[in-house]
């Protein structure tokens, strides 16, 4: 047979008007806080949603963000540029250059698919929330304006000790310590070089003056060797 279900409390009348005013009481005692803004500004988040800023040198117009976009807020333009050839006889190349990269702001619901799908690192979250305008018109930022927010950009947070090092940071060091080992080796030839300049110098030098000092001693002998024939002819 099922257990019967324990019958519900009684209400007491005015209960929760009761809890209501605790908790208004319990307010009023309190200190209240008043932001000073604009006079102070507020401490946000590490990853607050501000705006979105631009690093323009990683941007190769692949239109991924544009088309990922579900507002289609991102308006992008390019041209086609051709490149020639880096070495005699190599192919010329073609790249795409960016014209307009501009976002409307009045319709980004900033859900950051754009910032994530950029495989070049070219889109940032910048904390930076200070761009309201009296004119809707005047909410579409250029380029130029999404990067001066770049700078406002915060660094990233620093790695776990125990996390491995990034790949971009492994390439960038094993280039610098392939690049300082081959200006070592380039400034240990020179050193090299230049010593054995200065001993094939010094040499010549010694020969120099040791055949000088025979020609010093040789001359009074030829003088003396006339001398004697003159004196034998006469």
């Amino acid at each position: 047979m099922a257990a019967s279900l324990p019958h519900p409390r009684p209400r007491i009348p005015g209960s929760g008007l009761a809890k209501g005013l605790a908790v208004t009481l319990r307010t009023m005692t309190k200190k209240t806080v008043t932001a000073q803004y604009p006079d102070v500004q507020p401490e946000l988040p590490p990853r607050s949603r501000g705006v979105i800023a631009l690093f323009e040198e990683n941007c190769t117009v692949c239109m991924l963000c544009a088309r990922e976009c579900p507002d289609w807020c991102i308006y992008i333009d390019s041209h086609k540029e051709t490149v020639p050839a880096a070495i005699p006889g190599g192919r010329e190349r073609s790249r795409n250059v960016l014209d307009r990269f501009a976002i409307d702001f009045s319709l980004c619901m900033y859900c950051g698919i754009c910032i994530e799908v950029c495989p070049f690192d070219a889109l940032f979250w910048s904390p930076e929330f200070e761009y309201a305008e009296t004119d809707i018109l005047e909410l579409t930022h250029e380029r130029d304006k999404l990067r001066e927010w770049m700078w406002t950009v915060p660094e990233p947070p620093a790695l776990d000790p125990g996390a491995e090092e990034p790949k971009e940071i492994a390439a960038a060091r094993k280039t610098a310590e392939k690049l300082e080992a081959q200006r070592a080796k380039e400034a240990q030839e020179a050193q090299q070089a230049q010593e054995t300049q200065e001993a094939q110098e010094a040499q010549e030098a010694q020969e120099a003056q040791e055949a000088q000092e025979a020609q010093q001693v040789q001359e009074p002998q030829e003088t003396q060797q006339v001398q004697k024939e003159e004196e034998g002819e006469e």
